[in-house]
């Protein structure tokens, strides 16, 4: 695929540590190494990519010292997607927008990653963060998500699921909940990120070749509400699969969706237009 001209976003990726200046949360699920933020604009070299989206791991709670942090150094090409709870103040929400943030986190998946309690406090809380603009990401098994899929679909704001829905390959396109979550996409304010596939596929190492019948599906529904990410540095590789090549893996995006211009839409329109670059 060629690389990019400065426009491409990469909207899902992670900076973590030195864990001295940003401590974990106690209750976090796993403890990844340092990733720093020049290893990720590295990476951006690479590939022509001259826009981020770095998104809170559940490993730093509500504490978005450390996004921030690396946002506020390159305010121009960055922006960050926190994490709050119900009780975050206006103040602090006026504050996070001018510090680059654009979207709130909730991660159904992962344990200390969800700070609502219920459905309810983060209807209550999209309400109030829809008049910024903001959008809610949401990490979840789109083939479990229960109680929680009425009230996403209920959200004043735009709602971004990452990880082409997060259900794993094996169970096929074809599945009725990814069916169902189609049909959602192609008429709401849903978005999905095509990002993390090694989280999805059977497969140790590339090609993630069952991983694309759900992304042709998904840019069949809703080729203006898909997104692209790196998922660096990978905080989570099953056991049994290779660390991914970044570079084969953005390349293969071209071998699942051919059309430039489809590509373009995914990797430059429709992340200018969700995060307001």
């Amino acid at each position: 695929m060629t690389v990019g001209n400065g426009v491409f976003c990469d909207t899902h990726a992670h900076v973590f540590g030195p864990q001295a200046k940003y401590p974990y949360n106690p209750g976090r699920a796993y403890t990844p190494p340092d990733a720093p933020l020049e290893a990720w604009l590295a990476l951006h070299a690479k590939l022509g990519v001259g826009r981020g989206v770095l998104v809170q791991p559940s490993v730093y709670g509500t504490d978005n010292r450390a996004i921030l942090d690396a946002v506020a150094l390159h305010p121009g090409r960055l922006r960050a997607v926190v994490a709050v709870d119900a009780a975050v103040a206006d103040a602090e929400l006026a504050r996070l927008h001018a510090a680059g943030a654009r979207g709130i986190r909730v991660n159904l998946a992962d344990k200390g990653g969800n700070p609502f309690a219920s459905p309810a406090e983060l209807e209550r809380t999209a309400a109030r963060i829809a008049p910024l603009g903001w959008h809610v990401e949401v990490l979840a098994h789109v083939h479990g998500m229960g109680g929680w899929t009425d009230a996403l679909a209920r959200l004043p704001t735009d709602v971004v699921f990452g990880h082409y829905g997060y259900m794993p390959a094996a169970l096929g396109a074809d599945h009725p909940e990814f069916r169902a979550f189609l049909a959602r996409l192609a008429s709401g304010r849903w978005w999905v990120k095509l990002t993390a596939p090694y989280r999805l596929t059977a497969r140790s190492t590339l090609p993630y070749d069952d991983v694309a019948p759900f992304a042709r599906a998904l840019a069949a529904a809703r080729p203006d509400r898909l997104l692209w990410g790196s998922d660096w540095p990978h905080p989570y590789i099953r056991t049994n699969a290779q660390s991914p090549d970044d570079v084969a893996m953005f390349a293969q995006l071209a071998d699942w969706l051919p059309d430039d211009a489809l590509r373009r839409r995914i990797l430059a329109d429709n992340p200018a237009r969700l995060y307001g670059f």
